[in-house]
C-alpha cells in the first residue's frame, strides 16, 4: 500500500513538472504583446489588444510620422494629401481628413484610424467600432508629443531619439544662420483668406529660433486668417508664400507698397517645398533649411538695387 502511494505521488509530482514545463513553453510561444492604452488629444482613451498593424491615416504628418518610427508598412491607407514620403505612394486613398471616405476606410480592415482633431468623421468612424486616435500637431511640443504617442501605440521604443533628432537639426540650421539675416520681420502665408503662421504655431516657432520676427503676434491663435490691410500695416521685410500665391501678390490692395515686394523680398515656394512647410513634423528641419536660405536671401537684397529672395522655389 504505501509503494503504491509513493508511485502516485511520483507521478503527481511529475504532472506537475511537466504542467511547469508546459506552461512555460506557452509562454514563449504566446505573444509578447501587451494591451495598448493611448489617451488621444481628445481625452479619449483608445484600448487595442496589441499593437495595430493595419493603420489608415487621415492627416499627412502623422502618416509621415509614423514613417519616420519605422512603420510605413502598417499603413494601409492614407488620405488623398499624404505624398511623402515615396513608399506610400501604392498606398489605397481613401478621401481628405475632413471628408474621408468611410466605406473605404471600413473596407480595409484598420486596427486602428489616426486622424486629426479637427476630422468630422471621427464620431462616425467611432459608431461603426473603428478604433479612432486624434492627434492634431500645431506646435513644437505637439509634434514632440505626437510622435511619443504614436511610438507608445506602435510600440516603437526609441521615438523620444527621433524627436532629438529632428530638434536637433532645426537648431543646426538656426546655428548656421549669419548675422545679417537675423532679425528681419517676417510674414507667413500658409493659404488663401490669407491665412497666416502666427508666432503660436510651429511654423512661427522655427521662424523664432531662427532669429526672425514674426509679425503675425502669439495672441492672434497659430493660423489666424487675416484682413490683407493688417499685413499693408505690418509691412514685412520677408514674405514667406507659395508659388501661385506669389504670382498675384502686388495686385492685392495696397501690397504694392510692401518693402518686401518693392525690394523682391518674397520667397516663393512650390507645391513640393510648401507642403515641406506646412506639415508640422519630420520634415521640420527640412523646412527650417528652407525658411533659413530665404532669410539669407533676403538679408542679401540691397533696399536700393533689388536682389531675388524668391529662391526658395528656384
Amino acid at each position: 500500500m504505501s509503494g503504491r502511494r509513493c508511485r502516485a505521488r511520483a507521478r503527481a509530482a511529475w504532472r506537475a513538472v511537466w504542467s511547469l514545463l508546459w506552461a512555460a513553453v506557452l509562454g514563449l510561444l504566446a505573444p509578447a504583446w501587451a494591451e495598448v492604452r493611448v489617451i488621444d488629444d481628445q481625452g479619449v482613451e483608445v484600448r487595442l489588444m496589441q499593437p495595430p498593424q493595419r493603420i489608415v491615416s487621415l492627416l499627412p504628418s502623422l502618416s509621415e510620422a509614423v514613417c519616420e518610427l519605422g512603420q510605413c508598412a502598417r499603413l494601409v491607407g492614407v488620405d488623398r494629401y499624404t505624398n511623402w514620403p515615396p513608399a506610400l505612394a501604392a498606398v489605397p486613398r481613401v478621401g481628405g481628413g475632413l471628408d474621408p471616405n468611410i466605406e473605404a476606410i471600413v473596407a480595409l480592415r484598420p486596427d486602428v484610424v489616426l486622424a486629426a482633431t479637427s476630422s468630422r468623421a471621427i464620431e462616425r468612424l467611432r459608431a461603426l467600432g473603428l478604433p479612432v486616435v486624434a492627434l492634431e500637431p500645431k506646435t513644437h511640443e505637439d509634434v514632440q508629443r505626437v510622435l511619443l504617442k504614436l511610438g507608445q501605440l506602435l510600440q516603437v521604443p526609441d521615438a523620444a531619439r527621433v524627436w532629438r533628432a529632428i530638434d536637433a537639426a532645426v537648431s543646426a540650421a538656426a546655428q548656421a544662420l549669419p548675422p545679417s539675416a537675423r532679425g528681419l520681420r517676417v510674414y507667413v502665408e500658409v493659404s488663401p483668406g490669407p491665412y497666416a503662421a502666427g508666432e503660436a504655431s510651429f511654423i512661427g516657432q522655427t521662424l523664432q529660433r531662427l532669429g526672425a520676427r514674426n509679425v503675425v503676434p502669439a495672441a492672434l491663435g497659430p493660423f489666424p486668417k487675416l484682413n490683407p490691410e493688417f499685413i499693408v500695416r505690418a509691412d514685412p521685410d520677408v514674405i514667406l508664400v507659395s508659388a501661385r500665391a506669389a504670382e498675384g501678390l502686388a495686385q492685392r490692395p495696397g501690397w504694392f507698397r510692401l518693402r518686401a515686394v518693392q525690394h523682391d523680398r518674397v520667397c516663393a515656394f512650390d507645391a513640393t517645398q510648401s507642403d515641406v512647410l506646412v506639415r508640422p513634423g519630420p520634415r521640420m528641419a527640412e523646412a527650417a533649411r528652407l525658411m533659413a536660405d530665404c532669410l539669407v536671401r533676403a538679408a542679401r537684397s540691397s533696399p536700393v538695387t533689388g536682389g531675388s529672395a524668391a529662391g526658395g522655389s528656384r
